[in-house]
């Protein structure tokens, strides 16, 4: 979004709580990787020039690509400026910070959609002699008690910390709700690569009547690993980790898991045949798969006959849950009338329901692929020629913020 703004000639600045990359540095694992390959890692003028194409970047990569992009774009970053409000005012808004105050016409809110983990309420009755913690707060498992783990969240942070605190010797049980399973490769291309070739990935929100559910669906379950092997619940079965349902309660130290195990992997098993589907009838109509693999269709995803319903939490058997129940925004700073009833920012495709307020980073904000790296530039292309228009016929422009420090700066 600087990026395009600037294109624009229009002054701003952008804020940062911590640095550049700042959640890749202080809030994810140690060995995590992306999901989407290096070709996919695309913004305006700046891609992968690496030789490993099909490859997926670790921690240090993505910072180190986000980083260099923020200096080869000049962007005007204030890093270490927390935002602790922002109130409307006649003509814009007051964005006030622990380093001064800022007056705008217009505002956007890239502080993206996984700033707080979502975590159920059921998670305030595990005992207390049980260690908890959220896969925002898991590094690597060896940090964790000894003893056998439940990872709660099966799609693909859930699944990647199974395999991983597995690894490590420990039991693992993996809780499994509503989940999107994907190969990671299909016919010998990466499954990204089908989902972008097909244009899955640039379908727009507005062509959806169900919005709100494609905006909640889990995230594919996935991982990015050297020999490109897919980690579905086959795999982390094949492996040793049992199988649950959704946790839906305690009673009496027990976790008590719902029945309907199977009929969720039979559905996503359902979903997944269907894209596939999807992705044949392309290659078949368009000519494109000669010299591919023939189609085919994976070994539909095993459930036991009697899935435990309970586990007691008291005993060895468990002694860390983690919560890999996905994330949601924190907006506690918002101090703006523009919160629907769930809590969320009210907006049409990122153009929020205030004057000169705009989303970006929010899955499916304008386009599947709002959440990826990839997705980013198409957005900040729409969004910014729709604040371009708010500001108008504006003559004269504001002039640039001075550093932080002095009050009442202004921004555009």
């Amino acid at each position: 979004m600087s990026r395009c703004l600037t294109q624009r000639s229009i002054d701003h600045v952008v804020l940062e709580r911590g640095e550049v990359a700042n959640s890749w540095k202080t809030e994810r694992w140690d060995s995590l990787r992306l999901l989407t390959p290096n070709w996919q890692s695309r913004l305006p003028g700046f891609g992968y020039e690496g030789d490993e194409p099909d490859g997926y970047r670790d921690m240090p990569q993505t910072i180190s690509f986000l980083e260099r992009y923020a200096r080869a774009i000049s962007a005007p970053v204030h890093t270490h400026t927390t935002v602790t409000n922002v109130r409307a005012v006649d003509g814009g808004y007051v964005v006030a910070t622990d380093r001064g105050s800022f007056t705008t016409r217009a505002l956007v809110i890239a502080s993206g959609a996984c700033n707080l983990p979502s975590v159920p309420a059921v998670a305030e009755l595990v005992p207390a002699t049980v260690a908890r913690l959220t896969s925002m707060e898991y590094r690597n498992a060896s940090r964790l008690d000894e003893g056998g783990v439940l990872v709660v969240g099966a799609s693909a942070t859930g699944t990647q910390i199974a395999d991983e605190v597995h690894r490590s010797g420990r039991p693992v049980t993996l809780a499994v709700g509503e989940h999107v399973r994907v190969p990671r490769t299909y016919r010998g291309l990466d499954i990204k690569w089908w989902m972008d070739k097909v244009g899955i990935l640039d379908e727009r929100y507005d062509e959806f009547d169900s919005l709100e559910r494609v905006r909640n669906l889990p995230s594919l379950q996935l991982t990015g690993s050297d020999d490109r092997h897919t980690l579905d619940l086959n795999a982390l079965t094949d492996q040793g980790v049992r199988l649950v349902g959704r946790f839906v309660g305690m009673r009496g130290g027990k976790a008590q898991f719902s029945g309907s195990l199977r009929n969720v992997c039979e559905l996503a098993d359902l979903k997944m045949n269907r894209l596939l589907d999807r992705i044949d009838e392309w290659a078949i109509q368009g000519g494109h798969d000669e010299g591919l693999e023939r189609p085919h269709r994976f070994e539909p995803t095993r459930v036991e006959a009697s899935p435990p319903l309970e586990l007691d939490l008291g005993t060895n058997d468990i002694r860390t849950v983690i919560w890999a129940t996905g994330y949601r925004p924190d907006h506690s700073w918002l101090d703006v009338p523009v919160f629907d009833r769930k809590g969320r920012v009210r907006h049409d495709g990122g153009v929020a329901e205030a004057p000169g307020m705009y989303l970006m980073g929010i899955p499916f904000l304008r386009r599947r692929k709002s959440s990826l790296i990839d997705g980013a530039a198409d957005d900040a292309r729409d969004l910014s020629a729709h604040l371009a228009r708010f500001l108008g016929a504006d003559k004269g422009r504001a002039r640039r913020p001075k550093p932080p420090g002095a009050s009442d700066e202004r921004a555009e």
